[in-house]
């Protein structure tokens, strides 16, 4: 498989559909390798994860870290809210969004500024209840 980095002219042809579909593995695998560590059993592992990949959690984070985000970061997150379309029955469509849009800005500096990312994901309180 070839894993040769993605040009920045590359990442700037992908849809803010594309950041968002990359961002939401990236976002899932940094939540699943935060919790690991204490070992503790699969179904606590699964609830742990799913409380913090589910829409409304994201919403609220994504909301926790836009004090810290640059005007492109910023643009970023705005371009993600607008290619979010429809979402679930289940959640309203703004909240859908503003997940939406943290999936987009994760993804897109998966690509272009993995260590912001890092800076960003460091910003997340994960320890509180959703």
């Amino acid at each position: 498989m070839d894993h040769s980095p993605i040009k920045p002219e590359q990442v700037q042809q992908l849809s803010p559909a594309s950041w968002a579909y990359l961002g939401d593995a990236v976002y899932e695998l940094y939540i699943r390798h935060f919790y690991l560590i204490p070992p503790k059993r699969s179904q606590l592992y699964h609830q742990l994860v799913v409380s913090q990949v589910r829409a409304e959690t994201q919403a609220r984070h994504l909301r926790s870290l836009e004090p810290y985000l640059s005007t492109a970061e910023l643009e970023v997150v705005r371009r993600g809210r607008n290619a979010a379309v429809k979402g679930p029955k289940r959640i309203d469509q703004q909240t859908y969004q503003l997940a939406t849009s943290l999936e987009t800005l994760v993804g897109y500096l998966y690509l272009t500024d993995p260590e912001r990312l890092s800076q960003l994901f460091a910003q997340l309180d994960l320890n509180s209840e959703s």
